[in-house]
Protein backbone atom coordinates (compact mmCIF):
# COMPACT_ATOMS: atom_id res chain seq x y z
CA UNK A 1 0.00 0.00 0.00
CA UNK A 2 3.07 2.26 0.97
CA UNK A 3 4.34 1.48 -2.41
CA UNK A 4 1.64 2.17 -4.11
CA UNK A 5 1.28 5.61 -2.53
CA UNK A 6 4.79 6.48 -3.53
CA UNK A 7 4.17 5.24 -6.70
CA UNK A 8 1.52 7.82 -8.05
CA UNK A 9 3.09 10.67 -5.91
CA UNK A 10 6.11 10.11 -8.09
CA UNK A 11 3.76 10.29 -11.49
CA UNK A 12 1.94 13.04 -10.04
CA UNK A 13 5.42 14.88 -9.61
CA UNK A 14 6.18 13.99 -13.62
CA UNK A 15 2.99 15.48 -14.96
CA UNK A 16 4.13 18.87 -14.93
CA UNK A 17 7.78 18.07 -16.37
CA UNK A 18 6.04 16.11 -18.91
CA UNK A 19 3.53 19.07 -19.61
CA UNK A 20 6.22 21.54 -20.22
CA UNK A 21 8.11 19.94 -22.33
CA UNK A 22 5.20 19.03 -24.50
CA UNK A 23 4.31 22.83 -24.99
CA UNK A 24 8.00 23.03 -25.78
CA UNK A 25 7.77 20.30 -28.39
CA UNK A 26 4.70 22.58 -29.73
CA UNK A 27 6.36 26.17 -29.83
CA UNK A 28 9.52 24.82 -31.23
CA UNK A 29 7.60 22.99 -33.97
CA UNK A 30 5.70 26.51 -34.89
CA UNK A 31 8.52 28.80 -34.81
CA UNK A 32 10.71 26.43 -36.67
CA UNK A 33 8.07 26.53 -39.78
CA UNK A 34 9.11 29.76 -41.41
CA UNK A 35 7.58 29.78 -45.23
CA UNK A 36 9.04 31.79 -48.08
CA UNK A 37 7.14 33.23 -50.91
CA UNK A 38 8.60 34.07 -54.43
CA UNK A 39 7.23 36.02 -57.07
CA UNK A 40 7.03 39.37 -59.31
CA UNK A 41 5.96 42.29 -58.22
CA UNK A 42 4.88 43.57 -61.29
CA UNK A 43 3.10 42.03 -63.82
CA UNK A 44 0.73 43.79 -67.09
CA UNK A 45 -2.69 43.05 -66.91
CA UNK A 46 -4.20 39.87 -68.23
CA UNK A 47 -0.41 38.37 -68.19
CA UNK A 48 -0.10 34.75 -66.13
CA UNK A 49 2.08 34.63 -63.07
CA UNK A 50 3.21 32.36 -60.90
CA UNK A 51 3.83 32.65 -56.78
CA UNK A 52 5.82 30.05 -55.21
CA UNK A 53 6.14 28.86 -51.32
CA UNK A 54 8.30 26.61 -49.46
CA UNK A 55 8.94 25.85 -45.93
CA UNK A 56 12.64 24.38 -45.95
CA UNK A 57 12.74 21.50 -43.08
CA UNK A 58 9.58 20.72 -42.37
CA UNK A 59 7.99 17.57 -41.74
CA UNK A 60 5.35 16.00 -43.94
CA UNK A 61 2.75 16.50 -44.75
CA UNK A 62 2.69 20.48 -45.60
CA UNK A 63 -0.08 21.97 -46.59
CA UNK A 64 0.63 25.40 -48.53
CA UNK A 65 -2.09 28.29 -48.76
CA UNK A 66 -1.38 31.73 -50.89
CA UNK A 67 -3.61 34.53 -49.30
CA UNK A 68 -4.52 37.87 -50.67
CA UNK A 69 -5.48 41.43 -49.32
CA UNK A 70 -8.10 40.77 -46.03
CA UNK A 71 -6.89 36.81 -45.75
CA UNK A 72 -8.48 35.87 -48.97
CA UNK A 73 -7.75 32.72 -49.66
CA UNK A 74 -6.92 32.48 -53.28
CA UNK A 75 -5.53 28.82 -53.49
CA UNK A 76 -4.28 25.78 -51.91
CA UNK A 77 -1.20 23.21 -52.32
CA UNK A 78 -0.07 20.39 -50.46
CA UNK A 79 3.51 18.98 -50.13
CA UNK A 80 3.62 15.42 -50.01
CA UNK A 81 7.37 14.48 -51.51
CA UNK A 82 9.42 16.85 -48.61
CA UNK A 83 11.16 20.35 -49.71
CA UNK A 84 9.25 21.02 -53.02
CA UNK A 85 7.86 24.24 -53.22
CA UNK A 86 4.02 25.22 -54.20
CA UNK A 87 3.23 27.00 -57.52
CA UNK A 88 0.31 29.50 -57.74
CA UNK A 89 -0.77 30.13 -61.06
CA UNK A 90 -2.48 33.35 -61.48
CA UNK A 91 -4.00 35.23 -64.56
CA UNK A 92 -3.82 38.74 -63.60
CA UNK A 93 -6.67 40.76 -63.81
CA UNK A 94 -7.59 44.93 -62.25
CA UNK A 95 -8.42 43.10 -59.20
CA UNK A 96 -5.23 41.09 -58.51
CA UNK A 97 -3.43 44.13 -57.40
CA UNK A 98 -2.76 44.14 -53.78
CA UNK A 99 -0.62 41.82 -51.21
CA UNK A 100 0.13 38.55 -50.81
CA UNK A 101 1.73 35.98 -48.55
CA UNK A 102 1.85 32.30 -47.62
CA UNK A 103 1.25 30.42 -45.22
CA UNK A 104 2.02 27.06 -44.49
CA UNK A 105 0.80 24.06 -42.10
CA UNK A 106 2.35 20.49 -40.95
CA UNK A 107 0.57 18.96 -37.84
CA UNK A 108 0.12 21.35 -35.28
CA UNK A 109 2.60 23.83 -36.93
CA UNK A 110 1.72 27.26 -38.44
CA UNK A 111 4.13 29.69 -40.07
CA UNK A 112 3.21 32.53 -42.25
CA UNK A 113 5.91 34.58 -44.88
CA UNK A 114 6.36 38.10 -45.94
CA UNK A 115 4.32 39.74 -48.10
CA UNK A 116 4.75 40.50 -51.90
CA UNK A 117 3.06 43.50 -53.15
CA UNK A 118 1.74 43.11 -56.68
CA UNK A 119 1.04 46.01 -58.65
CA UNK A 120 -0.76 45.79 -62.12
CA UNK A 121 0.44 47.34 -65.08
CA UNK A 122 -1.21 48.53 -67.84
CA UNK A 123 0.94 48.80 -71.19
CA UNK A 124 0.81 52.29 -72.95
CA UNK A 125 -1.59 52.67 -76.03
CA UNK A 126 -2.92 55.36 -78.06
CA UNK A 127 0.09 57.99 -77.09
CA UNK A 128 0.26 61.28 -78.62
CA UNK A 129 1.84 65.30 -78.15
CA UNK A 130 -0.62 67.79 -76.94
CA UNK A 131 0.46 71.04 -76.45
CA UNK A 132 -0.41 74.16 -74.35
CA UNK A 133 -1.29 76.03 -76.29
CA UNK A 134 -3.21 74.48 -79.10
CA UNK A 135 -1.85 75.31 -82.09
CA UNK A 136 1.72 75.02 -80.57
CA UNK A 137 2.25 78.51 -82.13
CA UNK A 138 4.01 81.03 -79.74
CA UNK A 139 5.92 84.17 -79.84
CA UNK A 140 9.51 84.23 -78.77
CA UNK A 141 9.50 84.29 -74.57
CA UNK A 142 6.67 82.85 -74.30
CA UNK A 143 6.14 79.68 -72.35
CA UNK A 144 5.08 76.40 -74.28
CA UNK A 145 4.01 72.81 -72.84
CA UNK A 146 3.81 69.97 -74.29
CA UNK A 147 2.73 66.76 -72.87
CA UNK A 148 3.26 63.07 -73.65
CA UNK A 149 -0.54 61.57 -73.18
CA UNK A 150 -1.78 58.19 -73.64
CA UNK A 151 -5.59 56.51 -73.59
CA UNK A 152 -4.30 53.52 -71.34
CA UNK A 153 -0.88 52.89 -69.38
CA UNK A 154 0.27 53.05 -66.16
CA UNK A 155 3.33 52.87 -64.23
CA UNK A 156 4.78 54.84 -67.33
CA UNK A 157 7.77 56.77 -68.25
CA UNK A 158 8.65 58.90 -71.22
CA UNK A 159 11.24 59.71 -73.48
CA UNK A 160 11.03 63.05 -75.90
CA UNK A 161 12.36 63.49 -79.52
CA UNK A 162 13.39 67.24 -80.36
CA UNK A 163 13.76 66.57 -84.92
CA UNK A 164 14.20 63.14 -84.21
CA UNK A 165 16.89 63.20 -81.41
CA UNK A 166 16.28 62.22 -78.14
CA UNK A 167 16.00 65.40 -75.57
CA UNK A 168 18.41 64.92 -72.15
CA UNK A 169 18.78 67.84 -69.63
CA UNK A 170 22.77 67.41 -70.90
CA UNK A 171 21.70 67.81 -74.74
CA UNK A 172 19.26 70.20 -74.11
CA UNK A 173 19.66 72.52 -70.63
CA UNK A 174 17.12 75.24 -71.79
CA UNK A 175 14.36 72.12 -71.59
CA UNK A 176 12.40 71.15 -68.69
CA UNK A 177 11.48 67.56 -68.34
CA UNK A 178 9.29 66.67 -65.82
CA UNK A 179 6.72 63.34 -65.89
CA UNK A 180 4.80 63.59 -68.94
CA UNK A 181 5.70 67.15 -70.10
CA UNK A 182 8.29 69.06 -71.71
CA UNK A 183 8.48 72.38 -70.59
CA UNK A 184 9.94 75.56 -72.65
CA UNK A 185 9.31 78.10 -70.00
CA UNK A 186 11.54 81.09 -72.68
CA UNK A 187 10.68 79.52 -75.56
CA UNK A 188 13.02 81.31 -78.80
CA UNK A 189 13.42 80.78 -82.39
CA UNK A 190 16.04 77.64 -82.62
CA UNK A 191 13.46 75.37 -80.60
CA UNK A 192 10.67 75.43 -83.55
CA UNK A 193 10.68 72.37 -85.20
CA UNK A 194 9.14 68.70 -84.72
CA UNK A 195 8.48 66.82 -81.65
CA UNK A 196 7.56 63.41 -80.72
CA UNK A 197 7.69 60.99 -78.00
CA UNK A 198 7.33 57.46 -76.76
CA UNK A 199 5.29 56.25 -73.39
CA UNK A 200 6.75 53.02 -71.74
CA UNK A 201 6.52 50.26 -68.86
CA UNK A 202 8.46 47.60 -68.23
CA UNK A 203 7.48 44.38 -65.94
CA UNK A 204 7.77 41.22 -67.29
CA UNK A 205 9.08 43.14 -70.54
CA UNK A 206 9.31 46.36 -71.69
CA UNK A 207 6.50 47.46 -73.94
CA UNK A 208 6.18 51.29 -75.59
CA UNK A 209 4.07 53.80 -77.58
CA UNK A 210 5.15 56.22 -79.98
CA UNK A 211 3.10 59.30 -80.40
CA UNK A 212 3.13 61.02 -83.94
CA UNK A 213 5.67 64.11 -84.45
CA UNK A 214 4.14 67.69 -83.75
CA UNK A 215 5.29 70.63 -85.31
CA UNK A 216 6.28 73.36 -83.11
CA UNK A 217 6.25 77.10 -84.64
CA UNK A 218 8.02 80.01 -83.15
CA UNK A 219 6.94 83.39 -84.38
CA UNK A 220 9.80 86.28 -84.28
CA UNK A 221 8.31 89.77 -83.19
CA UNK A 222 9.01 92.03 -86.46
CA UNK A 223 11.23 94.96 -85.69
CA UNK A 224 10.39 98.71 -86.35
CA UNK A 225 9.36 99.05 -90.18
CA UNK A 226 11.30 101.48 -92.00
CA UNK A 227 10.69 102.95 -95.06
CA UNK A 228 12.55 104.62 -98.76
CA UNK A 229 10.93 105.72 -101.81
CA UNK A 230 12.75 106.37 -105.33
CA UNK A 231 11.20 107.71 -109.03
CA UNK A 232 11.83 106.76 -112.77
CA UNK A 233 11.01 108.38 -115.63
CA UNK A 234 8.29 106.80 -118.17
CA UNK A 235 8.29 109.06 -121.59
CA UNK A 236 7.58 112.99 -120.37
CA UNK A 237 6.24 111.64 -116.96
CA UNK A 238 7.41 110.25 -113.32
CA UNK A 239 6.41 107.45 -111.01
CA UNK A 240 7.00 107.17 -107.51
CA UNK A 241 7.51 104.11 -105.74
CA UNK A 242 7.88 103.93 -101.31
CA UNK A 243 9.44 100.32 -100.58
CA UNK A 244 8.00 99.27 -96.84
CA UNK A 245 10.20 96.76 -95.19
CA UNK A 246 11.40 94.94 -91.64
CA UNK A 247 14.43 93.22 -91.23
CA UNK A 248 13.41 90.80 -88.66
CA UNK A 249 9.99 89.42 -87.80
CA UNK A 250 7.61 86.30 -89.02
CA UNK A 251 5.41 86.22 -91.16
CA UNK A 252 2.35 87.45 -92.25
CA UNK A 253 2.08 90.55 -91.38
CA UNK A 254 -0.06 93.45 -92.89
CA UNK A 255 2.20 96.59 -94.39
CA UNK A 256 0.32 99.69 -95.00
CA UNK A 257 1.29 103.06 -96.60
CA UNK A 258 0.05 106.33 -94.80
CA UNK A 259 0.32 109.67 -96.93
CA UNK A 260 -0.12 112.96 -94.57
CA UNK A 261 -1.80 110.22 -91.91
CA UNK A 262 -4.46 108.67 -94.22
CA UNK A 263 -4.25 105.15 -95.63
CA UNK A 264 -3.73 105.14 -99.47
CA UNK A 265 -2.64 101.46 -99.62
CA UNK A 266 -2.41 98.08 -97.92
CA UNK A 267 -0.56 94.90 -99.02
CA UNK A 268 -0.83 91.36 -96.46
CA UNK A 269 2.90 89.93 -96.58
CA UNK A 270 2.82 86.02 -96.22
CA UNK A 271 6.22 84.68 -97.26
CA UNK A 272 8.41 87.88 -96.81
CA UNK A 273 8.43 91.73 -94.70
CA UNK A 274 8.34 93.95 -97.45
CA UNK A 275 6.05 95.61 -100.07
CA UNK A 276 6.13 98.20 -102.74
CA UNK A 277 3.76 101.06 -103.35
CA UNK A 278 3.13 103.10 -106.78
CA UNK A 279 2.55 107.10 -105.32
CA UNK A 280 2.63 110.26 -107.55
CA UNK A 281 5.60 112.06 -107.84
CA UNK A 282 7.09 114.61 -109.31
CA UNK A 283 10.79 116.42 -109.51
CA UNK A 284 10.42 119.44 -107.45
CA UNK A 285 7.47 119.29 -105.35
CA UNK A 286 6.16 118.13 -102.02
CA UNK A 287 4.49 114.91 -101.97
CA UNK A 288 3.42 114.66 -98.58
CA UNK A 289 4.85 112.95 -95.68
CA UNK A 290 4.71 109.48 -95.86
CA UNK A 291 4.67 106.68 -93.16
CA UNK A 292 4.67 102.92 -92.67
CA UNK A 293 2.67 100.83 -90.89
CA UNK A 294 2.99 97.21 -90.33
CA UNK A 295 0.07 95.30 -88.24
CA UNK A 296 0.41 91.55 -86.66
CA UNK A 297 -2.10 89.87 -84.53
CA UNK A 298 0.42 91.16 -81.23
CA UNK A 299 1.87 93.87 -83.06
CA UNK A 300 1.29 97.61 -84.94
CA UNK A 301 4.72 99.34 -85.46
CA UNK A 302 5.60 102.83 -87.48
CA UNK A 303 8.42 103.86 -89.68
CA UNK A 304 9.85 107.41 -89.21
CA UNK A 305 8.34 109.75 -91.21
CA UNK A 306 9.85 110.77 -94.93
CA UNK A 307 8.99 114.07 -96.78
CA UNK A 308 8.08 112.56 -100.56
CA UNK A 309 10.28 115.32 -102.20
CA UNK A 310 12.70 114.55 -105.19
CA UNK A 311 15.14 117.55 -105.27
CA UNK A 312 16.54 117.26 -108.63
CA UNK A 313 20.95 117.54 -108.66
CA UNK A 314 22.46 120.94 -108.99
CA UNK A 315 24.72 123.16 -107.57
CA UNK A 316 28.58 123.46 -107.06
CA UNK A 317 30.43 119.68 -107.13
CA UNK A 318 33.77 119.64 -106.29
CA UNK A 319 36.13 116.79 -105.72
CA UNK A 320 38.22 116.16 -102.39
CA UNK A 321 41.27 114.21 -102.31
CA UNK A 322 42.73 112.28 -99.15
CA UNK A 323 45.99 110.34 -99.49
CA UNK A 324 46.58 107.14 -97.49
CA UNK A 325 49.98 106.23 -96.24
CA UNK A 326 51.32 102.78 -94.35
CA UNK A 327 52.93 103.02 -90.69
CA UNK A 328 56.27 103.36 -92.42
CA UNK A 329 54.98 106.72 -94.22
CA UNK A 330 54.98 105.31 -97.63
CA UNK A 331 51.54 106.46 -99.97
CA UNK A 332 49.62 103.69 -100.80
CA UNK A 333 46.48 104.63 -101.88
CA UNK A 334 44.34 108.02 -102.47
CA UNK A 335 40.02 108.50 -102.03
CA UNK A 336 38.60 111.00 -104.30
CA UNK A 337 35.05 112.02 -102.72
CA UNK A 338 32.37 113.68 -105.08
CA UNK A 339 30.84 116.26 -102.90
CA UNK A 340 27.28 117.68 -104.36
CA UNK A 341 25.65 120.22 -102.94
CA UNK A 342 22.02 119.02 -103.79
CA UNK A 343 20.42 116.29 -104.97
CA UNK A 344 18.25 113.25 -103.71
CA UNK A 345 19.25 110.52 -106.42
CA UNK A 346 22.70 111.49 -107.71
CA UNK A 347 24.40 109.01 -110.23
CA UNK A 348 27.95 109.93 -110.38
CA UNK A 349 30.73 109.26 -113.19
CA UNK A 350 33.90 110.30 -112.98
CA UNK A 351 37.09 111.42 -115.93
CA UNK A 352 40.83 111.01 -115.86
CA UNK A 353 41.84 113.62 -118.30
CA UNK A 354 38.32 114.06 -119.71
CA UNK A 355 37.86 110.23 -120.09
CA UNK A 356 35.06 108.87 -118.64
CA UNK A 357 36.60 106.02 -116.02
CA UNK A 358 35.78 103.27 -115.32
CA UNK A 359 33.04 102.63 -117.51
CA UNK A 360 29.48 103.56 -116.86
CA UNK A 361 28.15 100.03 -117.95
CA UNK A 362 28.67 98.86 -114.37
CA UNK A 363 26.79 99.68 -111.51
CA UNK A 364 27.52 99.29 -107.87
CA UNK A 365 25.24 99.06 -105.08
CA UNK A 366 27.71 99.07 -101.76
CA UNK A 367 31.21 98.60 -103.64
CA UNK A 368 32.35 97.37 -106.62
CA UNK A 369 35.83 96.73 -108.14
CA UNK A 370 35.91 97.81 -111.84
CA UNK A 371 39.62 97.10 -112.57
CA UNK A 372 42.08 95.90 -110.40
CA UNK A 373 43.33 99.25 -109.38
CA UNK A 374 40.26 101.41 -109.00
CA UNK A 375 37.16 100.46 -106.78
CA UNK A 376 33.92 102.46 -106.42
CA UNK A 377 32.12 103.05 -102.53
CA UNK A 378 29.26 105.22 -101.45
CA UNK A 379 26.86 104.94 -104.74
CA UNK A 380 29.89 106.01 -106.63
CA UNK A 381 30.57 109.14 -104.95
CA UNK A 382 34.13 108.08 -103.61
CA UNK A 383 36.66 106.79 -106.25
CA UNK A 384 39.30 104.66 -104.71
CA UNK A 385 42.39 104.52 -105.90
CA UNK A 386 43.75 101.42 -104.85
CA UNK A 387 47.17 101.44 -106.63
CA UNK A 388 49.37 104.60 -107.04
CA UNK A 389 52.03 104.92 -109.56
CA UNK A 390 53.19 107.79 -111.98
CA UNK A 391 50.55 106.58 -114.48
CA UNK A 392 47.65 106.89 -112.16
CA UNK A 393 48.76 110.93 -112.43
CA UNK A 394 46.12 113.41 -114.06
CA UNK A 395 43.70 115.83 -113.78
CA UNK A 396 40.64 114.23 -111.89
CA UNK A 397 36.96 115.79 -112.15
CA UNK A 398 33.31 113.77 -111.31
CA UNK A 399 30.21 114.58 -112.94
CA UNK A 400 26.58 114.22 -111.53
CA UNK A 401 22.83 113.71 -112.97
CA UNK A 402 19.41 112.98 -112.10
CA UNK A 403 19.89 108.90 -111.93
CA UNK A 404 16.18 108.90 -113.07
CA UNK A 405 16.74 110.69 -116.02
CA UNK A 406 19.27 109.18 -118.60
CA UNK A 407 18.92 112.02 -120.42
CA UNK A 408 19.41 115.08 -118.21
CA UNK A 409 21.98 117.46 -118.11
CA UNK A 410 25.58 116.37 -116.31
CA UNK A 411 26.66 119.02 -113.26
CA UNK A 412 30.68 118.88 -113.55
CA UNK A 413 33.36 119.83 -110.84
CA UNK A 414 36.64 121.62 -111.46
CA UNK A 415 39.42 119.47 -112.65
CA UNK A 416 41.86 118.45 -109.31
CA UNK A 417 45.22 117.03 -110.04
CA UNK A 418 46.27 114.01 -108.89
CA UNK A 419 50.65 113.76 -109.00
CA UNK A 420 51.72 110.68 -108.30
CA UNK A 421 56.04 110.60 -108.20
CA UNK A 422 58.53 107.91 -107.48
CA UNK A 423 59.37 110.65 -104.61
CA UNK A 424 55.95 110.63 -103.25
CA UNK A 425 55.99 106.60 -102.81
CA UNK A 426 58.95 106.87 -100.69
CA UNK A 427 59.49 107.29 -97.12
CA UNK A 428 57.99 110.74 -95.79
CA UNK A 429 59.55 112.26 -93.03
CA UNK A 430 57.27 111.85 -90.91
CA UNK A 431 55.14 108.89 -90.00
CA UNK A 432 51.05 109.09 -91.11
CA UNK A 433 48.77 106.61 -90.26
CA UNK A 434 46.66 104.75 -93.05
CA UNK A 435 43.31 107.13 -92.30
CA UNK A 436 45.38 110.19 -91.79
CA UNK A 437 45.13 113.07 -93.94
CA UNK A 438 48.51 114.16 -94.90
CA UNK A 439 49.98 118.16 -93.87
CA UNK A 440 47.78 120.72 -96.03
CA UNK A 441 49.86 123.00 -98.00
CA UNK A 442 47.89 126.33 -97.83
CA UNK A 443 47.40 127.65 -94.34
CA UNK A 444 44.16 129.61 -93.90
CA UNK A 445 44.38 133.57 -92.51
CA UNK A 446 43.80 132.18 -88.89
CA UNK A 447 46.94 129.98 -88.83
CA UNK A 448 49.02 132.75 -90.50
CA UNK A 449 47.96 135.12 -87.44
CA UNK A 450 48.58 133.03 -84.69
CA UNK A 451 52.04 131.95 -86.13
CA UNK A 452 53.10 135.87 -86.79
CA UNK A 453 51.69 136.84 -83.34
CA UNK A 454 54.11 133.85 -81.45
CA UNK A 455 57.08 134.79 -83.51
CA UNK A 456 56.49 138.65 -82.44
CA UNK A 457 55.73 137.57 -78.78
CA UNK A 458 59.27 135.70 -78.96
CA UNK A 459 60.87 138.43 -80.17
CA UNK A 460 59.93 141.39 -77.57
CA UNK A 461 60.48 138.43 -75.07
CA UNK A 462 64.56 137.97 -76.57
CA UNK A 463 64.40 141.89 -76.32
CA UNK A 464 63.59 141.98 -72.86
CA UNK A 465 65.84 139.23 -71.57
CA UNK A 466 69.30 141.32 -73.79
CA UNK A 467 67.67 144.91 -71.99
CA UNK A 468 67.66 143.53 -68.17
CA UNK A 469 71.10 141.57 -69.09
CA UNK A 470 72.24 144.55 -69.98
CA UNK A 471 71.35 146.62 -66.82
CA UNK A 472 72.60 143.84 -64.51
CA UNK A 473 75.92 144.02 -66.60
CA UNK A 474 76.03 148.35 -66.20
CA UNK A 475 75.46 147.82 -62.49
CA UNK A 476 78.36 145.40 -61.66
CA UNK A 477 80.38 147.97 -63.90
CA UNK A 478 80.03 150.92 -61.71
CA UNK A 479 80.61 148.81 -58.64
CA UNK A 480 83.87 147.57 -59.78
CA UNK A 481 85.06 151.04 -60.22
CA UNK A 482 84.04 152.38 -56.49
CA UNK A 483 85.84 149.67 -55.05
CA UNK A 484 88.81 149.79 -57.20
CA UNK A 485 88.93 153.87 -56.99
CA UNK A 486 88.36 155.70 -53.41
CA UNK A 487 87.16 159.10 -52.78
CA UNK A 488 89.36 161.98 -52.39
CA UNK A 489 88.52 162.95 -48.63
CA UNK A 490 90.10 159.48 -47.82
CA UNK A 491 93.44 160.46 -49.86
CA UNK A 492 96.48 162.42 -48.39
CA UNK A 493 97.46 165.44 -49.67
CA UNK A 494 100.63 164.50 -51.00
CA UNK A 495 98.57 161.62 -53.36
CA UNK A 496 96.24 164.11 -54.14
CA UNK A 497 98.86 167.01 -55.53
CA UNK A 498 100.70 163.90 -57.35
CA UNK A 499 97.64 163.12 -58.75
CA UNK A 500 96.95 166.31 -59.99
CA UNK A 501 100.94 167.35 -60.79
CA UNK A 502 100.90 166.49 -64.48
CA UNK A 503 97.09 169.26 -64.52
CA UNK A 504 96.96 172.54 -65.34
CA UNK A 505 97.99 175.74 -63.03
CA UNK A 506 94.49 177.01 -63.24
CA UNK A 507 92.68 173.77 -62.01
CA UNK A 508 89.96 174.49 -59.83
CA UNK A 509 90.90 172.92 -56.65
CA UNK A 510 86.99 173.24 -55.27
CA UNK A 511 86.85 170.39 -57.50
CA UNK A 512 88.95 168.06 -55.27
CA UNK A 513 87.17 168.99 -52.01
CA UNK A 514 88.39 171.78 -50.48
Amino acid sequence: MRSTVMKNLHTLNLLPILALASLFIKISGSISLRPVLTGPDMAYLSSRVVFQCIAPDSSLPVTYELMGDGGVLIDTVADLQGDQPASFNLKVTASSEGSYHCKATTGRSTGVSDSINLSVVTPPSNTRVTSEPFPPVAYEGSRVVLSCSVTKGSHLSYTWFFNRKAVTSLTSPLLLLTANKLVMSNVAPEHAGYYSCIAWSRAQDTRFSSSSEVQVTVKVYVSKPRISFYISKEGASHRGNVTCWSTRGSPPVNISLLLDDKEVGSVTATESLAAWFPVAMEPGLDMGVARCRLTTEVQELMSEPVTLEVVPVGGDVKVEVEYLYRADSKMVAAMLSCQISRGTFPYVSWLLNDSVLPSETHEDSHIQPVLSHYALTDRRRTLVLAKLSPEESGYYRCRSRDSYDDSGPWVESAAVLVRVTDCNLCSMPRATSTTETPPKVFMNTIEVISIAFCCLLLLMLAVGVGCVCKMFDDKQGHAHIATTNPTPDALPLSALMSQSGGEQDDTDWDSVGF
